[in-house]
């Protein structure tokens, strides 16, 4: 899928702009040295879960504010890889400048500013939160760093999005899908390659028994024998010190393990190739009562596991009908 949009209109460029990342991405404010002379080029193509786009502008500064996102429901990451220039980055507490060859995430349900002064050419990927969250835990972690993407996992994460780009247009919706799963895999391995994303309002010990404990609760999510208990002998630890570890961050073993196993459902009713039954995805995922999975997954996501599905159809029709824009 491919987008234009060419804001080259002397009379409101910035307007157009503004417009543009608004529907690309979601709700921004922008600011411009020249609103009326600016500049830019927004191409744009989905890959199933991910959104990936290429953006060529001048300078430009990006406001996210509470206002823009109060009544969403799907919070998303936005993974800016700068390709010319450096970008600037501020997100509560934290505050970064990310060079050419490295990448940051930015959590788009709380307020920013993301800005670079000079022209610069980006490529920026739109991911579900709870499709990062459910492979390496909470984005909080990790949200406002910058990674080294000139070697290792990172590099080879950054090669497979300029490639598979290059090669979008010959392959077809279900493909597309599940290259936009391996870019999403990558990522997450960039990220947690990284010892920084470790909690670090725990020690280090704690932090480590913590991570692999999330990392078991992942990788068995669809066992049915998955319980506080199992995640505990698994780890080696007792079952009152693994409750203490997960109380530390705010939440309960048995939340932790239901949000994951939500956090699953969601990305597979997101899909437009899966055709099974919700009913189906919910016992996959270890719901055996299917009014409960519907009451957690409300109040998780703030709509129902139809809504999701619905929307993720929706999108699939309107999406290869939609114009570019000049």
């Amino acid at each position: 899928m491919r987008y234009v949009v060419d804001s080259i209109d002397g009379v409101a460029g910035g307007d157009s702009w503004q417009a543009a990342v608004t529907e690309t991405y979601f709700p921004l404010d922008t600011d411009y040295r020249n609103r009326l002379e600016f500049r830019g080029e927004l191409e744009t193509w989905s890959l199933g879960l991910i959104g990936v786009s290429r953006m060529r502008c001048n300078a430009v500064s990006y406001h996210r504010h509470r206002r823009h996102f109060l009544n969403e429901r799907e919070a998303s990451l936005l993974v800016s890889i700068p390709e010319v220039s450096d970008v600037n980055f501020s997100q509560g507490s934290r505050s970064v400048k990310c060079e050419p060859g490295g990448f940051i995430v930015e959590q788009g349900d709380a307020p920013y500013e993301f800005w670079h002064g000079r022209p610069n050419s980006l490529w920026v990927l739109k991911v579900p939160s709870a499709s990062v969250r459910s492979r390496i835990g909470s984005t909080d972690r990790f949200s406002a760093l910058s990674f080294d993407a000139t070697k290792g996992v990172a590099a080879l994460f950054l090669d497979m999005v300029r490639t598979t780009v290059s090669h979008v247009a010959d392959i077809d919706e279900a493909a597309r899908e599940m290259t936009g799963r391996h870019i999403l895999e990558m990522l997450c391995l960039s990220i947690v390659s990284d010892d920084r994303v470790l909690d670090s309002n725990i020690s280090s010990i704690r932090a480590g028994h913590l991570h692999r404990a999330e990392q078991f609760i992942r990788d068995n999510v669809k066992s049915r024998s998955l319980s506080p208990q199992s995640v505990a002998d698994a780890g080696g630890i007792s079952l009152r010190y693994l409750q203490g570890l997960f109380q530390e961050s705010n939440t309960s073993i048995n939340g932790f393990i239901r949000d994951s196993r939500l956090d699953q459902c969601s990305e597979e009713l997101r899909s437009v190739t899966c055709t099974v039954t919700i009913a189906e995805i919910a016992y996959r995922w270890g719901f055996s009562d299917q009014s409960q999975f519907c009451r957690h997954y409300r109040a998780r996501f703030g709509c129902s596991p139809g809504d999701t599905r619905r929307k993720a159809a929706l999108r699939a029709i309107e999406l290869p009908d939609m114009p570019g824009r000049h």
